[in-house]
């Protein structure tokens, strides 16, 4: 049972996390460890910070909107598997169980804090990267697996998605970006609605962490060039890391 001070709590965090996302990426090793500390079970809590942060994909895929008016057939490719894998990632999340579920969280929170902590490598590494042969047509494969994982956790997931992306789209960092955003927003609101009848929700949590992840975001974007990425991206590896040794000794 969540006290008041326990939802002001969660709104805070979720205030936090739609700034972080808005600015570097991240915002689940807020939100997802809060609600775990104050007692909601690890299933629950993924399921609800999942079905209460997807809207705020939307802002990003808009807001990339230009880049991605002429990759229509890109989006007619990954859409299908972006989808699929995120349902089909929910689904895997419903039939683990809390007990394997609460085992596998420090690990999965470990693997989101390294793939964010090698983020602007990644980013210098699809600049730099040159292409000897067109993977395009298979994108569909590598996006799908990352769904997959989105849909079960989502911690991390734009990173993988920018991965797979770079490994078989030739095309510039910032049209890959777009597809990127897109595809997390695909990912998050199929696993999203897919979680509307799992009876998982908490609702009333949900809505406490869209408003403030809402607001966040809209924060987050106001300070967008006051405050550096990497300094922000940083300091929430360093919360992950920590978290997931808090979780390796519980």
């Amino acid at each position: 049972m969540l006290f008041p001070f326990d939802y002001f709590l969660i709104s805070i965090a979720a205030l936090l996390a739609g700034a972080v996302n808005a600015l570097a990426g991240g915002g689940t090793l807020i939100t997802f460890p809060v609600l775990t500390f104050l007692g909601v079970p690890a299933v629950s809590a993924s399921i609800t910070n999942t079905v209460a942060l997807s809207p705020g994909y939307l802002g990003g895929t808009l807001a990339q909107a230009n880049d991605l008016s002429d990759q229509k057939n890109r989006l007619w490719l990954l859409m299908p598997a972006s989808i699929l894998g995120g349902v089909v990632g929910g689904f895997f999340l419903l039939q683990t169980g809390e007990k394997l579920f609460s085992e596998l969280v420090p690990y999965l929170i470990l693997l989101a804090s390294i793939l964010l902590a090698l983020q602007d490598t990644l980013r210098a590494w699809l600049l730099k990267k040159s292409h000897t042969s067109n993977l395009e047509k298979m994108a569909w494969l590598p996006v799908g697996l990352a769904s997959i994982y989105g849909g079960y956790f989502g911690a991390g997931l734009s990173v993988i998605i920018l991965s797979a992306l770079g490994l078989t789209i030739e095309d510039s960092l910032t049209r890959l970006n777009a597809l990127k955003q897109a595809v997390a927003f695909a990912v998050n609101t199929a696993a999203a609605i897919f979680f509307l009848f799992s009876g998982q929700v908490l609702w009333t949590v949900a809505l406490v962490m869209a408003i403030g992840a809402l607001i966040g975001g809209s924060l987050g974007g106001r300070l967008a060039g006051k405050i550096k990425p990497s300094t922000l991206r940083w300091t929430v590896v360093t919360i992950g890391v920590i978290v997931s040794i808090i979780y390796f000794v519980r």
